[in-house]
């Protein structure tokens, strides 16, 4: 065996969404913040990203993380996240799945019962707290950077469907949120793939006539993601509702989505749906759960912000290693629209 790149890589599942945790192969990247070194493999080796998500190494149903050392003196660790299009500051589910693999492979040593790590991601410190019994993790909570509303009610005019209304709300990256019943859509499993092409379409439309900037980092900007709502229900003292969120090229995420769980908590703090410590259950397309709730509030460049916390489990799948052969042709991959919805 002669390859040229060895990468170590734990393979999870957060409620369902898969996600690749790289724990070795890559010592460091350049820069002094998480956010730096997001900036640097974008511009500079994304070609990493593609390695790893692109056929055939990848498939278009998962995303990766890259766990880095932190200069901050509050991180134990950081890591920079990538999907398939992009690299986003902050994700729920791959925050799952990254702190199960730093435990349960032991980067980090586990603390029972409750194990607590601060993280950096590029769009800042996340605090963690984990469940753990046995050298398992059996939940991982995280209180997520902060989450605001951008617009509300906002009209996008989408060829075919006419006006849609869009609240844009922050939790990680930028999401359009849409109700799904006044798009046809039950959000059920077999929907699946009419969701996407329509959240794609109503995605375009939303970037181009709706734009948005992170009024602390304006690096941050533009809608990344469709998160399409079903309707809020009482149980018992708590609220519950079920989503699916189309993450580009086209497709579902598995999850209840993190991020997304953080930007409709904004949404529905704003329309005074939710009080602070109200228990929110957030269902997906496939029946899991992420539990939510606002802990607190805060100001993000002069616009009121909740603070929210997301817990959720994640399982190992896998514990492996992916190279590179000089002959190989194909080093950062390829993508074909029969399962990646376009060809990127």
């Amino acid at each position: 065996m002669r390859w040229q790149r060895t990468l170590t890589v734990v393979g999870v599942h957060a409620e369902g969404e898969y996600g690749k945790v790289v724990t070795g192969g890559v010592v460091d990247v350049p820069g002094k913040t998480m956010f730096d070194k997001m900036r640097h493999l974008r511009d500079h080796n994304d070609g990493l990203r593609k390695f790893l998500l692109f056929e055939p190494r990848g498939a278009a149903v998962h995303s990766a993380n890259l766990v880095l050392p932190s200069a901050h003196p509050k991180a134990q660790l950081g890591y920079v996240i990538m999907e398939s299009t992009e690299y986003p500051p902050m994700s729920g589910s791959n925050t799952i799945c990254t702190v199960t693999a730093i435990l349960e492979t032991g980067l980090l040593p586990i603390r029972e019962p409750v194990t607590q790590l601060t993280l950096e991601t590029p769009g800042g410190l996340v605090e963690v707290a984990c469940r753990c019994r046995g050298g398992k993790v059996l939940q991982v909570k995280f209180r997520n950077v902060p989450a605001f509303v951008q617009r509300l009610d906002a009209p996008v005019e989408v060829t075919g469907l006419g006006t849609v209304q869009v609240d844009v709300a922050y939790g990680g990256m930028h999401y359009a949120l849409v109700d799904a019943a006044a798009l046809g859509f039950r959000l059920t499993p077999d929907e699946a793939r009419d969701i996407c092409g329509v959240g794609e379409k109503i995605k375009q439309a939303a970037r181009a006539q709706v734009p948005v900037v992170h009024p602390e980092n304006p690096e941050i900007r533009d809608i990344s993601i469709i998160e399409f709502r079903g309707p809020v229900r009482r149980r018992g003292a708590g609220l519950t509702a079920r989503n699916t969120v189309v993450v580009s090229p086209g497709r579902l995420d598995r999850s209840p989505c993190g991020t997304g769980t953080s930007a409709r908590l904004a949404v529905m703090y704003a329309r005074k749906q939710i009080r602070k410590g109200q228990p929110f259950d957030h269902e997906s397309i496939i029946g899991s759960h992420f539990l939510a709730e606002v802990v607190g509030t805060t100001r993000v460049g002069g616009k009121p912000a909740v603070v929210s916390t997301v817990a959720g489990r994640g399982w190992l799948t896998s514990i492996g290693q992916y190279g590179y052969d000089p002959d190989d042709p194909f080093p950062e991959g390829y993508t074909l629209s029969d399962t990646w919805l376009q060809a990127i």
